[in-house]
């Protein structure tokens, strides 16, 4: 699906900015534990704009699924809210933020389980 490659492109590019902006925007304005939860939501959000992309190729490669479409869901909503609670926490340190984190990681988990489904199913 498009939508996907679009969505992992945008995400690959913030993950790089709001890398780069903790580098050298952040790095004197937050404490290091802070700095460190900024850049733990940069890491994941990279790592899933490439899952993103995968599930993009996926489309093209191989008979689309829901497996597949919830898949990638899972990726961008988990993008959106482990990585975007984590960056809200770090730069606000309102600490209930953190308590929405592991929605994210629920998300990112159902979305590498849906993957392999769509993957074990539409083996030839």
């Amino acid at each position: 699906m498009r939508l996907f490659l679009l969505l992992g492109s945008l995400h690959g590019f913030l993950s790089v900015a709001l890398g780069a902006f903790a580098a050298h925007g952040l790095k004197s304005k937050l404490s290091e534990y802070s700095l460190s939860i900024f850049q733990t939501g940069v890491h994941y959000q990279a790592i899933h704009a490439l899952a993103l992309l995968a599930v993009a190729i996926l489309y093209k490669l191989t008979p689309a699924s829901a497996a597949l479409t919830w898949s990638g869901w899972c990726f961008f909503l988990g993008i959106v809210i482990f990585s975007g609670s984590l960056f809200a926490l770090s730069l606000t340190g309102i600490k209930v933020l953190g308590a929405i984190t592991p929605i994210g990681g629920v998300l990112f988990l159902a979305g590498w389980v849906l993957l392999a489904y769509h993957a074990w199913t539409s083996a030839s």
